[in-house]
This record gives C-alpha cells, sequence and structure tokens, in this order.
C-alpha cells in the first residue's frame, strides 16, 4: 500500500521568483561526481565541525539566492553543501523554451537525483568526518531528500521550507528533529497536508516546531521579493529559525 501523497510535484509558480543581489562567497568542488558549492564557515570558526546539506529547489544550488542562502548558513559556523542533482540543467534554464516538458524533466531530475544523493552523502561524510556534526535542510525539490536524512543517524537535525514530493511516511520515519518552514498559501503542501503532517509528528512523539508565514506562497524562503516588506521578512525570518534550530542540536 503506498502512503498518502502530502506534497505534491513543484507547479507553475517553482518556474517564476526574484533574483537576489549580492556576491556569492563559495566554490565549486566536484564530490562523487557532481558537482557541488561549497561555502565554509569564518576562519575564526570555534567548537566542533558543523556541516550542512543543502538540498536545493528546482533552481538548483548554483543559482545566486542558493548560493547566498548557503553563505548565510556558512556565516554561522558551518560548512555548507549544496548537491547539483541537476547535473548543470536547473529548470530556469527552459523557462522561455517553447513546449518545455516540465512533467519529463521532472521525472529525469527524481531519478537521478535519488541515485547520485545517496552516494554524495556517503562521500560527504568520508570527506568531513563521522565525527562533524551534520543537519540537513531542503527547499521544495529538496525536501524529501532532507526527511531522508531525518529517517537516520546521519545528522542531528532538518529542516525544510515549501515541500515537495512528500507522503505520510517521509514524517512517520522521522527519527530526528524537524523544522517546518511553510507559507500560508502553498499550492504544493496545502494547508490541510501541512496539519495531517502535524499530526502524524504529534503522534509519533518527534521533536519538531512549525512556522507560517502569513501573506507569502510557495518559493518564499528561496524566491521571494525582497523589496516587499513582509516577503523579505518571511524570507530571512525562515532562513534565521532553520541556523537556529541547526545550532540548537549541534552543540556537544
Amino acid at each position: 500500500m503506498t502512503s498518502p501523497v502530502l506534497a505534491g510535484p513543484p507547479g507553475d509558480c517553482c518556474l517564476q521568483g526574484v533574483k537576489h543581489f549580492g556576491d556569492a562567497v563559495g566554490k565549486t568542488v566536484t564530490i562523487a561526481d557532481v558537482e557541488t558549492y561549497v561555502t565554509e564557515p569564518p576562519a575564526n570558526t570555534t567548537g566542533p565541525k558543523r556541516v550542512i546539506l543543502f538540498f536545493a529547489d528546482v533552481w538548483g544550488p548554483f543559482h545566486n539566492n542558493a548560493k547566498l542562502l548557503q553563505d548565510y548558513f556558512a556565516s554561522h559556523g558551518f560548512t555548507v553543501l549544496g548537491i547539483d542533482y541537476f547535473f548543470g540543467d536547473p529548470i530556469y534554464l527552459h523557462i522561455e523554451e517553447a513546449g518545455f516538458n516540465k512533467e519529463a524533466w521532472f521525472a529525469k531530475y527524481r531519478k537521478l537525483a535519488g541515485d547520485a544523493t545517496p552516494k554524495w552523502v556517503k562521500a560527504v561524510r568520508e570527506l568531513y568526518g563521522e565525527d562533524a556534526i551534520y543537519s540537513a535542510v531542503g527547499y521544495c525539490f529538496g525536501g524529501p531528500f532532507a526527511l531522508d536524512m531525518a529517517a537516520t543517524d546521519d545528522v542531528v537535525a532538518s529542516a525544510f521550507a515549501h515541500p515537495a514530493f512528500l507522503n505520510e511516511d517521509h514524517f512517520r520515519n522521522l527519527k530526528k528533529p524537524l523544522l517546518l518552514s511553510c507559507a500560508e498559501t502553498d499550492h504544493t503542501f496545502l494547508t490541510e497536508s501541512r496539519r495531517r503532517a502535524e499530526d502524524i509528528l504529534a503522534e509519533i512523539k518527534a521533536t519538531y516546531h512549525v512556522q507560517v508565514f502569513s501573506g507569502v506562497v510557495h518559493g518564499f524562503a528561496t524566491r521571494g521579493d525582497p523589496e516587499v516588506e513582509n516577503s523579505r521578512w518571511a524570507k530571512e525570518e525562515s532562513a534565521r529559525s532553520i541556523i537556529e534550530w541547526f545550532k540548537r542540536f549541534s552543540k556537544q
């Protein structure tokens, strides 16, 4: 029996968004044959080695918005690694393409990402060590990867914002703390689905926190308009909450 779907596939609004401006400071490396955005914590960072596995939305980890978000997390003392499970073919390259088959693109990269990510995670753990403290965050397409990690002992905590492709088992199998950063209006993770997820988390006595931002829609945490006060605040508060969540569970 298949698990009931709680978050569906990305929609047309995932092809839209506002570009954020700023100079990214990370670099590109290859891990397990996959290009990866890596951004390091400040040189004066002390304490245990802390690593965030960043699972991007359909715009990929090399879109400037995603790079700036990863840099922000890194500035709080974490090494952040964003896997390019779209292999240089993020969805925004196709926005103006006549007859673009969005469903075929999703099907292709769900398969490729699903195959590549476990090998990548294993390689990251070998590279950064078993003694490092790992967390995982997923946006939209990346949501299920963050929850898959939270069903293992490979991370101390996970988080997602406006997720796609989730079912009840993603929540039922949870072993680690989860922060849910949600839009009031989300075509993918509907209000009733979010509430069902909360019910499951309560049933299994998970450690979790749910935040719902009014006046924003799916994609707000990565592509919200910084010129609109409410959108900017929601985007920034989501990022701040996620990094504070990871700090909470990364203490030794």
